[in-house]
């Protein structure tokens, strides 16, 4: 099993910045990406980035504002968030794709972390 805690949300004022982080725990090398997701009141949990080695993947909406990085030896993974829209109010949670042979593919999630942005 992975245990993910998010930190690092709060209230921000438009055209600023935050810094989410997300601690892994647990079954460590089962992971094969971690990633970032939000979920806004009304809508669906949606994808704002991903990283898997040294690739990255990032919603369009969140494209050359949003930084995803990972610190293996801390078991580390961070989302920088700058410019921010009142339209990335959301709570945001951490995210670990994993697969264990003989098990198979296993999808875990953090509690989040809320981030709202006032105009």
């Amino acid at each position: 099993q992975v245990q993910l805690v998010e930190s690092g949300g709060g209230l921000v004022q438009a055209g600023g910045s935050l810094r989410l982080s997300c601690a892994a725990s647990g079954s460590i090398l089962s992971i094969n990406a971690l990633g970032w997701y939000r979920q806004a009141p009304g809508k669906q949990r949606e994808l704002v980035a991903t990283i898997s080695g040294g690739s990255t993947n990032y919603a369009d909406s969140v494209k050359g504002r949003f930084t995803i990085s990972r610190d293996n030896s801390k078991n580390m993974v961070y989302l920088q968030m700058n410019s921010l829209k009142p339209e990335d109010t959301a709570d945001y949670y951490c995210n670990a794709d994993t697969y264990v042979s003989g098990r198979g593919r296993y999808v875990y999630w953090g509690q989040g972390t809320q981030v709202t942005v006032s105009s």
